[in-house]
C-alpha cells in the first residue's frame, strides 16, 4: 500500500490538485450550473471518503483539503495547466504507487469529472458536447 509518504511534498500536491483540475476543466467547458457542478465536485470526494477502505491511497487524496491552481488565467488557461497536471500526476503515480491504485486514482477523477458533468443540464442535454469534449481530453490525459 502506498501513502503520501512515499511522495515529495511537491508530488503530494500535485496529485491533490489534478482531480480538481479536472472538475474545473468540465465546470468551464460550457456556461450554467457552475455552483450546482462545484458542489457536485465536493460530494464525489464526500462519497468516495464513504468507500473508506478499497485504497489507503485514495483515502488520504479524498480526505485531504481538495487543492485548485489558481494561476489560471483563462478557461483555456485552465484546461491546459489541469490537463498537464492529471499527466504529471499519472507519471508519478506510475513510478510509486501500485497498478491497482493507478486504476482507482483515473476511475475517481473520471468520476468527478462525469459527475460535475452532470449536475446541470445546458442546452436541454444532460452533458453537454463541450463537457463530453472535456471528459475525452481528461480521460486522454489519464492514461
Amino acid at each position: 500500500m502506498t501513502t503520501h509518504a512515499a511522495f515529495t511534498p511537491q508530488e503530494w500536491e500535485l496529485i491533490l490538485e489534478a482531480p480538481t483540475s479536472a472538475g474545473m476543466i468540465v465546470v468551464t467547458a460550457s456556461r450554467g450550473g457552475t455552483f450546482r457542478e462545484t458542489f457536485s465536485m465536493a460530494k464525489a470526494y464526500a462519497e468516495a471518503r464513504e468507500r473508506h477502505g478499497a485504497s489507503e491511497l485514495l483515502d488520504e487524496i479524498v480526505s485531504a483539503k481538495p487543492k485548485v491552481d489558481r494561476h489560471a488565467s483563462s478557461p483555456d488557461d485552465l484546461e491546459t495547466k489541469g490537463l498537464q497536471h492529471l499527466r504529471d500526476a499519472v507519471a508519478t503515480l506510475e513510478t510509486k504507487a501500485t497498478p491497482q491504485e493507478l486504476e482507482d486514482y483515473r476511475q475517481f477523477v473520471v468520476g468527478l469529472a462525469e459527475r460535475v458533468a452532470h449536475a446541470h443540464r445546458e442546452d436541454g442535454q444532460e452533458v453537454s458536447d463541450a463537457e463530453r469534449a472535456a471528459i475525452e481530453k481528461i480521460q486522454g490525459a489519464l492514461h
